[in-house]
């Protein structure tokens, strides 16, 4: 394709290419993947930017090797440090004169608003690039228990997909990486209305005052209303506080997802020359073995040098587990209530490397005391935090994590919130500004701090838990691999911690 053509023909001098549907979804398929199809690279999360000087792909720490591998000859890869933020360094190479083209339905009103102040801006109804949309026809099923009541003062329009489904109390396990039905949801005190097709003519027919979230509607469909209002949604928060009927749920959700952990691990220790493929493969019919509907997402199963990779996703054919080998499996699952698992857990085929043992242990120390971040570090706990932010325990393992071993980077943020989605908001663990609120009781998160060096490998260690009574509690309960702790390196209250957790 000729692109400066195609910007000629749009009457447009840049092309913002996104990653995401109508739907703003974190995970699209790559067939309906805007970004990918221009640039040939599959992470989950970095959009694109055509101009007539050239093809810029962004893409944050997680995803900077991956990148080098997988982009197109030509593509220029735009590779974002910590605290830097995509869209301020799309608009550094759009110049004053400049008109940047924007496809209205895959990108939020407010992220559209925040264009327009900067920028000069076209919206677009086609994606000129990928204008592909999957088709959801599966029924969606009963998640079998009841979510939060939520009755708006005035008419409501909700769009993301998991507040739509945590709403209706809805699922659908037809793909991986998905328990949400595909819809739109009006909502007029108790009574609902379920747009699982086009909701274009209603929302051009609706003449009173509508209450949107511009942060999670599209900007097409946000032209369509008459009369829109602005509100952060209230079910956000609504559904990342947990019920207690929720924590139980995922209890059992984790004892199901240790188990299959677990029976992996066993098949490593008792089988050689194992690819990647074929642990992945294993692993999946062991998540259905133990009751799983589907994964959460994409297992990650990285050997050696591909365990570097933030979030691999190849799982290889050709790469084998062999002697010293490490191996980082990265998975969790949907089971019948639609509540996601995610764990991360490093194992290692026969005797490790000191190196190995040291990388390892030194990510196990960054877990143990940002899980642990409530107390001081006296043993004592009546001098327990009642608060807590993500960014607080984020910066507690930065402090362990950070240039303590050559080479080896903490290139993410420490973790995110669970629920119908894998990734959700709140809570957040990083650096940012969002991570700065407080985690409240019965909010699930992750803790997964990690060190990567692209030339040896990389270790990750991750926990979902909750939060209890100013306690983080681990859902997690696959033990920590024994030949790769090396105790010396763990202090007094460390070797304290770690008695909570099983050492395999």
């Amino acid at each position: 394709m000729d692109y400066n053509t195609l910007l000629e023909n749009l009457d447009i001098d840049c092309l913002l290419v996104n990653s995401t549907n109508e739907y703003l979804t974190e995970y699209s398929a790559l067939d309906e993947n805007a970004r990918y199809t221009l640039t040939g690279f599959s992470g989950s999360t970095g959009d694109a930017l055509i101009t007539k000087r050239g093809i810029y792909l962004f893409v944050d720490g997680r995803y900077h090797t991956q990148a080098d591998m997988e982009a197109k000859e030509g593509v220029n890869i735009i590779k974002l440090q910590l605290g830097q933020k995509q869209d301020d360094e799309i608009c550094k190479l759009i110049k004053p004169d400049e008109v940047l083209g924007i496809v209205s339905k895959k990108v939020s009103q407010s992220r559209y608003e925040k264009f327009q102040a900067r920028v000069k801006t076209r919206l677009l109804i086609s994606d000129p690039v990928n204008n592909y949309t999957c088709h959801h026809t599966e029924e969606p099923v009963d998640c079998g228990y009841e979510p939060r009541e939520f009755t708006p003062v005035r008419p409501t329009f909700i769009t993301n997909l998991e507040e739509v489904s945590y709403l209706t109390g809805l699922r659908d396990f037809s793909e991986d990486g998905s328990a949400k039905i595909w819809g739109k949801l009006f909502i007029n005190g108790e009574n609902q209305i379920l747009f699982k097709e086009s909701s274009d003519e209603f929302l051009k027919s609706f003449d009173k005052e509508l209450i949107v979230d511009k942060n999670s509607i599209n900007a097409y469909d946000y032209s369509l209303i008459k009369n829109p209002v602005h509100k952060v949604s209230e079910v956000k928060i609504l559904k990342s506080v947990k019920t207690d009927a929720e924590i139980e749920l995922y209890k059992k959700n984790f004892e199901a997802t240790d188990k299959a952990v677990m029976a992996i691990r066993s098949y490593i220790e008792s089988n050689d020359n194992l690819s990647e493929f074929e642990i992945a493969r294993r692993l999946r019919e062991e998540f259905i073995n133990y009751g799983a509907e589907s994964l959460s997402f994409k297992s990650i199963v990285a050997v050696d040098k591909n365990s570097a990779l933030a979030h691999y996703s190849k799982n290889a054919k050709d790469v084998y587990l062999k002697e010293g080998s490490l191996v980082l499996i990265d998975c969790g699952a949907y089971y019948k209530n639609g509540l996601a698992t995610d764990i991360t857990r490093v194992f290692v085929k026969g005797e490790p490397s000191e190196l190995q043992k040291r990388v390892y242990t030194t990510v196990l120390k960054a877990f143990l005391n940002a899980y642990n971040c409530h107390l001081t570090p006296a043993l004592s706990s009546k001098e327990r935090k009642e608060k807590i932010t993500g960014f607080e325990m984020d910066t507690k393992a930065r402090q362990i994590l950070d240039n303590k071993i050559e080479g080896f980077t903490f290139s993410h943020g420490l973790g995110h919130g669970i629920g119908i989605n894998v990734h959700e908001y709140p809570p957040n663990l990083s650096q940012n500004e969002i991570a700065k609120v407080e985690i409240l009781d019965n909010m699930c998160f992750t803790i997964e701090p990690g060190l990567y060096n692209p030339e040896h490998f990389g270790v990750r260690l991750e926990n979902s838990c909750y939060r209890k009574n100013g306690k983080n509690i681990s859902f997690v309960k696959t033990g920590y691999e024994g030949k790769l702790i090396d105790y010396t390196l763990l202090n007094a209250q460390e070797k304290e911690w770690l008695k909570e957790f099983e050492i395999l």
